[in-house]
């Protein structure tokens, strides 16, 4: 799996299940100090990640005095003294919450930012006297992670509707997350994941998820529930948002009375050119983890 290092192989693992078993043997050529960081210690935090390349290197991180191995696929930083406290997920050791995301903030952009730091907050995970100190310094990266924290939401219950509310934001328009729909009579018929503030208009990510037979179903029973109801929901998915965000925007004014001003969607190609979501964001996280690998001979450690 890397330059000296192995692994036998084993069927009938799931892909969890296989990436677990490769960070434990990562740990066999890292120092005792060893954590894990950005990306990789985010999904060991079990936080919702935004869209990712196929192929991302491992994140560590070490104390400053120990020797740093340099493997194809291993990016390797260095800790800070004043860290919060190391914990384990997973059986594994992971950085700080608030560093995990600092160091994801010195390459991904602010839309990535803001599903980590929303799924980051949904779980407890972040301390707010921690996070306080740390957008309040000049570190690396706390310009991003700042615009990401003022953003987020810990309501927030997928990284597709966090892209939605983001969109939002970005043309202007207020809305609340997770809110409660009731009937005439008072009865609780669901939650919309987003309502645009002031009006009764309910805009949802419709996930892959509402693909599932099951889920369609339900679906289904809930929009005879609203057909009775001021509600008016509208759907959204990733294509719509990425693809054909003046279409969407179009329509929103159009629902809102407001003058349609192109302008508006000047400030969200901005934030998704500079995230993973767009081949150009994609392509500059890549090549900076390429440049931050380096070339390495390996004719010169036998």
């Amino acid at each position: 799996m890397s330059h000296g290092l192995y692994l036998p192989f084993r069927d009938g693992l799931s892909e969890d299940e296989e990436r677990l078993r490769e960070l434990r043997a990562y740990l066999l050529v890292l120092p005792e100090s060893t954590v894990f960081t950005h990306l990789t210690a985010a999904w060991l935090m079990n936080w919702r990640l935004p869209h990712l390349p196929e192929q991302i290197p491992v994140f560590a991180a070490v104390d400053i005095g120990d020797e740093a191995p340099r493997r194809h696929g291993l990016i390797c930083s260095r800790l800070v003294p004043d860290r919060g406290p190391p914990a384990k997920r997973r059986g594994l050791p992971v950085d700080a919450p608030e560093e995990i995301l600092l160091r994801a903030a010195r390459d991904l952009g602010v839309l990535d930012l803001v599903i980590l730091v929303d799924s980051a907050l949904a779980n407890g995970d972040l301390d707010p006297a921690r996070m306080d100190a740390l957008l309040a310094s000049r570190r690396p990266g706390v310009r991003v992670l700042r615009s990401a924290y003022e953003l987020a939401n810990p309501r927030s219950e997928s990284a597709g509707e966090t892209v939605l509310r983001v969109f939002h934001e970005a043309i202007g328009v207020a809305v609340q997350a997770q809110v409660d729909l009731f009937d005439a009579v008072g009865t609780l018929i669901g939650r919309a994941d987003l309502m645009v503030t002031g009006t009764t208009a309910v805009h949802e990510y419709d996930g892959a998820y509402h693909r599932d037979q099951r889920q369609h179903r339900r679906d289904l029973r809930r929009e005879r529930a609203l057909a009775g109801t001021p509600y008016v929901r509208r759907g959204f998915v990733l294509d719509d948002l990425l693809n054909h965000p003046g279409v969407v925007m179009h329509e929103i004014d159009r629902a809102l009375g407001r003058p349609h001003h192109p302008s508006r969607l000047e400030r969200w190609r901005r934030i998704v050119d500079n995230s993973l979501y767009s081949e150009k964001g994609r392509a500059r996280v890549m090549n900076r983890w390429r440049r931050q690998n380096g070339i390495i001979d390996w004719a010169k450690t036998t």
